[in-house]
């Protein structure tokens, strides 16, 4: 990537400001103007997050502000209540307080004096959902959206439930990221002397929001807030929805382009959770000259010719070798003017004894295997491009499930959109789910999972009323797979590998319990294959990634661990699957602050027994510069009972060596046919 050190306009940099909110909290605020903005008034760029405007993401975000300011834009990065150097209290996610928040933001933005009074939103992730939520409230003031790895249905897409089963490898540790994100003081030198009283409110106030949502397992109000999904009509302004193939978000893309009819685009990329111009896999694409024709045509009325493009644009994946991680996914450009696009056929390929898309002439009744130890080869749900993140070959998992296998392939398939399993199942437990892999099998024999997708069979006809499963009757399920863009050449063969398990992305089911698949009925595997139209070989790319210039600061040593670690206890039969994602400790030169994050999530199983699942999540926070130092310690631990989800929390918070805070709490919260 490029950093462009002389931007077209020279860039002043505003480290704090206070937003007064309708009941007289004040948001902390940073913005990047254009030196003459006073003078010359700008669009504004707002972006809204608990993730702390002035250190810990900083360094990323910095030089993406100062370039889209350094092209005329006033760039402003809000704490929300409750986060970084804002007051009040966080209470949950996407709560009804953040989006009123927001609009008295954008009523703030739209009186200054170096603002046109025209403003767009942009932000990946927490920042790219409220983007969609604030735009359903139609404030005057926004003028279109761009909306990263991100959704519309909290309840089918998000950190918290898959299908209707608990999300184990999310939920539980999102939940303690942001325990201990919410536990991080405001900055003195932002604050004031009241620094300390803020924080220790924040630290007695802000509630453990696991609890809150485990205590909703079916998709109810609670959910239905905040998607925007329930009610698209609600928008009126142009949104642009973007994210990668290796990012957890990106069922939300092709589905919110069919469902909004306003103005809107769709790009997909290789990448995993990450800003495309820092795009891993790559390739990295110049994302911030394509931000600035969507704000350009939006916010300042000039004809950038991208609304003259197509609707939906993707990288259309060549097949690799398995690995864990991949600096770069060989592949194409590809493009669709609508969606659901008329390119696209659904192709049944039947489920047989003998393979996939081999008709049984007769019933035939396969087992699907149950082991408990049946996704730990899954990688992370929601990947950042670390060097542990995708899922390895397959095979091990294979031989973990019920796998049904193609012939090989007689032609080459471009496969786009959602693949569809239909089962008829018996199972013979009330409680059970339905793990569904797709793999590429190639001729070497390595198995490349190219999608994925799980049901709790208790929610087989909805998430919002579910009945338990009557046992030994047969019944006939759609699974949804996840979204993708992917190739299968020639010579290679499909497989299609079915369980009754997924530990940890899937909380098992109290007790193990053996599925059995029907073949001669209306099983089916529904395969989206695309076309090939003329206009890809015309298709022009992206520019090359630039950016503006790097923050300044320096490395510290210290601790630091990233990857994956199973262990494995033969004679326990026990599986202890170990992920670590520490943040280097820096020290940013602009304020001397320094900030150190170590984190590490550990989930347990033992085969043959779905209850000995359980995950504990640590971390370790420092922030701190000569004269103030902080230290976070926090430790989250989630069990199940064949009745109860039980969850534990403990944090504790200190000044120096001193412990001002320590608190441990615990929840017992019943299953609901989960």
């Amino acid at each position: 990537m490029e950093r462009i050190q002389e931007l077209p306009q020279s860039v002043r940099v505003v480290r704090h400001v206070w937003i007064p909110m309708r009941d007289g909290v004040r948001l902390s605020a940073r913005m990047w103007l254009p030196e003459d903005a006073e003078g010359q008034p700008v669009p504004a760029i707002l972006e809204y997050i608990p993730y702390r405007k002035d250190d810990a993401t900083l360094a990323s975000d910095d030089p993406r502000h100062r370039y889209l300011a350094g092209h005329g834009y006033g760039c402003v990065r809000v704490d929300l209540r409750g986060s970084g150097d804002s007051e009040g209290i966080l209470r949950d996610e996407y709560l009804p307080q953040e989006q009123d928040d927001a609009e008295d933001v954008l009523g703030w933005l739209e009186q200054q004096t170096w603002c046109t009074g025209r403003v767009g939103m942009i932000g990946i992730s927490w920042g790219g959902f409220n983007g969609l939520q604030v735009a359903a409230r139609r404030p005057p003031q926004l003028g279109c959206v761009l909306s990263l790895c991100s959704t519309d249905d909290r309840y089918a897409d998000d950190v918290h439930y898959l299908g209707g089963c608990v999300l184990g490898a999310d939920m539980l540790s999102w939940a303690s990221t942001m325990l201990a994100y919410n536990a991080r003081p405001p900055d003195p030198g932002i604050v004031g002397d009241g620094w300390r009283a803020l924080w220790l409110e924040r630290l007695r106030e802000t509630p453990r929001y696991v609890e809150a949502w485990l205590a909703h397992q079916r998709r109810d109000a609670f959910w239905k807030h905040g998607s925007v999904c329930e009610d698209y009509e609600a928008l009126a302004c142009p949104v642009y929805m973007v994210g990668g193939w290796n990012d957890g978000y990106t069922n939300a893309i092709p589905r919110f382009l069919a469902g909004y009819r306003g103005p809107r685009k769709g790009l997909i990329g290789p990448w995993s959770h990450n800003y495309p111009e820092r795009g891993v896999p790559g390739p990295a694409i110049g994302f911030l000259q394509e931000a600035l024709r969507w704000f350009d045509h939006w916010l300042k009325g000039r004809e950038t010719g991208i609304m003259d493009e197509p609707l939906l644009r993707v990288w259309m994946q060549e097949p690799v070798a398995p690995a864990t991680c991949h600096p770069e996914r060989p592949g194409r450009w590809v493009a669709e003017p609508e969606w659901p696009s008329p390119a696209i056929d659904v192709r049944a390929l039947a489920l047989g004894a003998r393979g996939l898309g081999l008709a049984d002439q007769v019933d035939a009744a396969l087992i699907c295997p149950g082991r408990e130890r049946h996704g730990l080869d899954a990688g992370t749900w929601c990947p950042y491009g670390g060097p542990a993140d995708e899922p390895p070959d397959q095979r091990g998992e294979d031989a973990r499930s019920l796998c049904l296998t193609s012939e090989p392939l007689a032609e080459r398939l471009e496969l786009l959109g959602r693949p569809v399993a239909v089962l008829e199942l018996t199972a013979d437990k009330p409680l059970a789910l339905v793990a569904v892999r797709l793999c590429d099998v190639a001729p070497d024999g390595s198995s490349q999972l190219i999608s994925r997708g799980v049901l709790n069979l208790t929610h087989r006809d909805s998430h919002e009323q579910p009945r338990a499963v009557p046992v030994g009757e047969r019944l006939l399920v759609r699974v949804e797979l996840r979204v993708l863009g992917q190739a299968v050449p020639a010579g290679h063969r499909l497989r299609l590998a079915v369980a009754s398990s997924y530990w940890p992305w899937a909380w098992p089911s109290p007790e193990p319990v053996a599925l059995t698949l029907h073949t001669a009925g209306e099983s089916r595997l529904e395969l989206p294959v695309r076309r090939p139209r003329p206009e890809d070989a015309t298709l022009e790319g992206f520019s090359a990634p630039e950016s503006g210039p790097a923050l300044r600061l320096d490395e510290l040593p210290g601790p630091f661990r990233e990857g994956r670690v199973l262990t494995r206890q033969i004679a326990a039969g026990r599986s202890d699957l170990q992920f670590f994602q520490d943040r280097p400790a820096v020290r940013l030169l602009e304020n001397g602050t320094e900030i150190e994050e170590l984190t590490e999530d550990c989930y347990t199983i033992v085969d043959g027994d779905p209850l000995s699942a359980s995950i504990t999540c640590r971390w370790s926070i420092r922030i701190g510069r000569d004269g103030w130092r902080t230290h976070i310690e926090s430790e989250s631990v989630m069990s199940a009972t064949a009745e109860d989800f039980l969850v534990s929390n403990r944090l504790e918070a200190f000044e120096g060596e001193t412990r001002v805070f320590a608190d441990v709490s615990q929840a017992t919260i019943p299953r609901d046919l989960v």
